[in-house]
């Protein structure tokens, strides 16, 4: 990847990969596990958090035929948590073969996990994640991704670069921007992108939950142990809860738009609701206008504070009627809602486990590698612009020279950033 990204090589990255769509995968899964005669796919999980574990759960319901045998963490507590909370589940029973000698603690963890495996789930800290894809992909190792993929634009600079690797060498990236796996998500952008609401003229999407958890501080953790382990409030490990929970809204609009990038956002925020020290640098709420180059606009807020009205919802206003994305619902000259089938299910986390893993089998490979980047960087540009008050360029965000995550890692000092004050705040 050049030091200078602009959208119009985005734009062209993205193309390429949606007109592959799955393609046949010359090394794989297939040819090493199924082909080998074992009928095993050996999964192992980087990141033994809730959301990590669940990852693990759905994989091994995907099938049979896949095992894990491999846990990492930075904290072998964690490690032993998912363990033993996997092992409960009696319809995993005889397929999770994790002994003490694949259970792997430390930031070099992900390396150990995938060196034993032919799937990796990686649900870290999305600080890590681009170190964490690039290993796989050069190991050749197969991905489910949890968003977002970075932090900063370096680190997105680095997953661009990692899913064009991916693509040439036929490796599997399935992303965790679950909405694309859901049916209804599906049914409803589909009948706007056949032109049910005709013209698109304005888009709104919100994310306003509650408050969130907090581990609290040890004295006997360094301050490092004490921000990974309530990575939520630091923007260097969760890039604020704009890049880190929104980006779902963010990727639905994306997705609807023909995920071209916007050329442009302005955006605001603040810190009111949670002012305490221990909410580490991230801000509270955060009000976006993201603007593309034929004037169409999107309007998105999120907020995280208790007691206040919470609510996940996008709007897409069209000339011929309306389209509501949660409740996949369309109002005006069409008038649709979607109904799902009798007898089926629609769990959008299992289905993407079900898609990676259908793939595998057949000798496939999915990359959902791009927008996964994009959507991420929607984030982390509206979260600059809102840090120091610019209006900023997609290609001015994108090739951001601020690096959040520090080159290397240790238990002792972790990086230590004021609140930022828009105004004040600089963009590098």
């Amino acid at each position: 990847m050049s030091d200078s990204t602009s959208r119009r090589h985005f734009v062209k990255q993205s193309a390429t990969l949606a007109s592959a769509g799955v393609v046949a995968a010359n090394l794989g899964v297939a040819s090493r596990a199924h082909a080998a005669g074992s009928g095993v796919i050996r999964v192992g999980l980087v990141g033994c958090g809730g959301r990590g574990t669940g990852a693990a759960a759905q994989a091994l319901s995907a099938g049979s035929d896949v095992h894990l045998v491999a846990l990492g963490d930075a904290f072998m507590d964690k490690v032993e948590a998912t363990a033993k909370n996997l092992s409960r589940n009696k319809a995993f029973e005889g397929r999770i073969d994790v002994p003490a000698e694949r259970r792997f603690a430390g930031f070099d963890a992900f390396k150990n996990v995938i060196d034993n495996v032919d799937v990796v789930l990686l649900a870290t800290p999305p600080g890590f994640r681009p170190q964490h894809l690039k290993y796989a992909v050069d190991k050749g190792v197969h991905i489910f991704c949890e968003k977002p993929v970075a932090t900063d634009a370096p680190g997105v600079r680095s997953v661009l670069a990692t899913v064009e690797e991916a693509r040439k060498k036929n490796v599997t990236i399935v992303s965790g921007l679950c909405y694309r796996y859901h049916k209804a998500k599906n049914a409803v952008i589909g009948k706007i992108h056949e032109g049910a609401i005709g013209d698109i003229v304005s888009t709104e999407t919100y994310y306003w939950a509650g408050g969130l958890w907090h581990r609290g501080r040890d004295d006997k953790w360094s301050e490092m142990e004490y921000q990974m382990r309530n990575w939520l409030y630091f923007t260097w490990l969760s890039g604020d809860h704009l890049v880190e929970q929104h980006v779902h809204s963010l990727d639905k609009i994306a997705w609807v738009l023909g995920d071209k990038p916007p050329a442009k956002v302005k955006s605001m925020g603040g810190r009111i609701a949670r002012t305490d020290p221990k909410y580490g640098n991230i801000y509270d709420h955060f009000y976006n206008v993201f603007e593309w180059d034929n004037g169409l606009r999107l309007h998105s807020s999120c907020r995280q504070a208790v007691n206040c009205k919470t609510g996940v919802n996008d709007y897409i206003l069209g000339t011929k009627g309306k389209a509501e994305l949660q409740s996949a619902e369309i109002t005006g000259e069409t008038n649709w809602k979607f109904r799902l089938p009798r007898g089926e299910s629609d769990n959008m986390y299992q289905n993407e486990h079900d898609a990676l893993f259908g793939a595998l089998r057949k000798g496939e490979a999915i990359n959902n590698g791009v927008y996964m980047a994009q959507s991420t960087m929607m984030g982390i540009m509206a979260r600059m612009s809102a840090y120091t008050g610019q209006e900023l360029t997609w290609d001015q965000a994108l090739n951001s020279k601020e690096q959040l995550v520090p080159d290397a890692f240790d238990w002792g000092p972790a990086p230590q950033r004021p609140v930022a004050v828009p105004g004040q705040t600089k963009f590098v």
